[in-house]
């Protein structure tokens, strides 16, 4: 051992001149780039360079936790960081004295110090050792962990470097996270600004909503982007899925009586650390995912929904500010979906007010006219007597008759509400589906993956919609159907490489020989 007591080497001013242009240059260096991950990697290259150690390591802490989040390494190869396994926990060994450390702390043998402990199997073996916590703005970012030197231990001057080299590093790091975060929270606004710009442009609520949860999955990094609705049972249901891996996700319900329920109703944001593992999580898909926010869609009081956001099994937590603008943008988007229902209620009304008008004016002007014309030929016959002038008279009397019917038909016609037209090809899949659902007796569920409206055009789009026709109406002359899976995907390839939609249609009907039913795949180049 030949740190100081404490663990701390006192300041002995700048190490000696012939290090010094490497040191400037290496403190320039660090400064230069203001992408956060790049700066962290290049810290611990240029710490490892500057002291001649073979290996070097720069942890970064998680701030709620203190355990090691992620791990920068130099001098070891992709085989020897798979061996050594998991993180260090960060608490336990010398890592875990830096955490408290003041400044460096230097050891000549790993092996003899009662501290080192917690050492994996497959770690390669290590004996002198410095380390260094890096500081920002008081709070203890991470640690820097340099080891074995050829010389056998590290000097006073090491000490020196990796405590200038530290400090500077906290200034670069602390200006990253700030040019970070500032980027972070410009891609979040620009985000919620697309998204009220794109409902208000006269979506429905079913491609509203899907639009909401791509939008704030890619904006998350998140594996998935899901929209959950209250049901008539007093349950939550994943009415919509954005996903890579979109399976079981559409249906799955939150049972009531469930702990995170209460919250989610109330309109409570909810964080979870892992959702495999979190008691509070009770549907049969959480163990396919890791740190999951899950935000209210509120707005004026009215609760439209729950956006949830997971990310995968073992991924990086969300932060605080990662926390933050997410909620932020749920609020925006509740409030850019009551604006865009909004505007379609008042666009309807306006169809509405319209259609009225057209149905008096035909009320009014041309089925009077016609009836009183009608009744002028029908006088004229009884006058005119038998003959061929008669029995033409009568025809153009059954001819304006039948008219009047037509009209009157049409005007029946405007007085209903009328049926939207879907604008995007999502939507015109929904209403095929929708349009099954009421002969088959129950709604098919559909699943979409990769930016389908963008992807799919015509005829692509027509010859796909006439395919899932056929394989609804195949799937409704089956016996025992039950349950009908729609699928569309974007994402699929060719044999020969290229980009292809790919539709699939799964039923749990039987066949007239009692086998199962045929699963019905269709495909075509994008």
């Amino acid at each position: 051992m030949t740190d100081e007591p404490g663990g701390a080497v006192p300041d002995r001013g700048l190490p000696e001149s012939p290090l010094l242009p490497r040191l400037l240059e290496a403190v320039l260096s660090v400064g230069s780039d203001l992408e956060l991950r790049s700066t962290l990697q290049q810290i611990i290259d240029t710490a490892t360079a500057l002291t001649g150690a073979r290996y070097g390591a720069l942890g970064v802490l998680d701030p709620g936790h203190g355990t090691i989040r992620e791990l920068f390494v130099c001098g070891m190869s992709e085989a020897e960081q798979a061996a050594i396994g998991d993180f260090p926990d960060g608490h336990t060994g010398m890592l875990g004295a830096l955490v408290d450390a003041p400044g460096p702390l230097r050891c000549d043998d790993l092996t003899a110090d009662p501290r080192s402990t917690g050492i994996p199997p497959g770690h390669p073996a290590m004996r002198s050792f410095l380390g260094a916590p890096i500081r920002v703005r008081q709070e203890v970012f991470g640690n820097i962990y340099l080891a074995e030197k050829p010389t056998g231990h590290f000097t006073e001057t090491d000490a020196g470097l990796l405590r200038v080299l530290s400090a500077q590093a906290g200034i670069a790091i602390g200006n990253a996270r700030l040019y970070e975060s500032a980027r972070q929270r410009e891609r979040w606004i620009e985000g919620a600004a697309a998204v009220t710009n794109t409902l208000l442009t006269g979506e429905n609520l079913s491609d509203a909503l899907t639009t909401v949860a791509e939008r704030a999955r890619i904006l998350s990094d998140a594996a998935a982007g899901v929209i959950l609705q209250p049901t008539d049972e007093g349950g939550m249901e994943i009415v919509v899925a954005s996903t890579d891996d979109p399976a079981g996700l559409v249906g799955t319900a939150i049972a009531p009586g469930s702990p995170v329920l209460a919250q989610l109703l109330g309109g409570e944001a909810v964080f979870i650390e892992d959702s495999a593992t979190d008691p509070r999580m009770t549907t049969p898909v959480r163990s396919r995912f890791g740190p999951s926010m899950m935000l209210p869609l509120q707005s004026g009081g009215r609760l439209i929904g729950t956006l949830a956001l997971p990310r995968g099994r073992g991924a990086r937590p969300y932060t605080g500010l990662d926390r933050l603008l997410a909620a932020q943008f749920a609020s925006q988007a509740a409030l850019a979906l009551v604006l865009a229902d909004s505007q379609h209620d008042r666009e309807q009304l306006a169809v509405y007010e319209d259609r009225d008008r057209i149905a008096r004016d035909l009320h009014d002007l041309v089925v009077q006219r016609l009836f009183a014309t009608e009744m002028m030929l029908e006088s004229t016959r009884r006058r005119a007597g038998a003959g061929e002038t008669s029995e033409l008279i009568a025809t153009a009397v059954d001819e304006l008759d039948s008219t009047i019917q037509e009209v009157r038909t049409a005007i029946f016609a405007l007085q209903q509400p009328p049926a939207e037209a879907p604008a995007t090809f999502r939507g015109r899949v929904l209403r095929e589906t929708a349009g099954a659902a009421a002969v088959l007796g129950f709604q098919p569920s559909v699943q979409f993956a990769g930016a389908v409206d963008a992807l799919v055009t015509e005829p692509v789009g027509g010859r796909l919609l006439a395919a899932l026709r056929g394989a609804l109406a195949a799937a409704h002359r089956r016996e025992g159907v039950s349950a009908i899976e729609v699928e569309v995907d974007v994402t699929a390839t060719l044999p020969d490489g290229r980009g292809a939609v790919r539709l699939t249609v799964a039923d749990d009907g039987r066949e007239p020989d009692g086998s199962r039913a045929p699963v019905v795949t269709w495909q075509a180049p994008l």
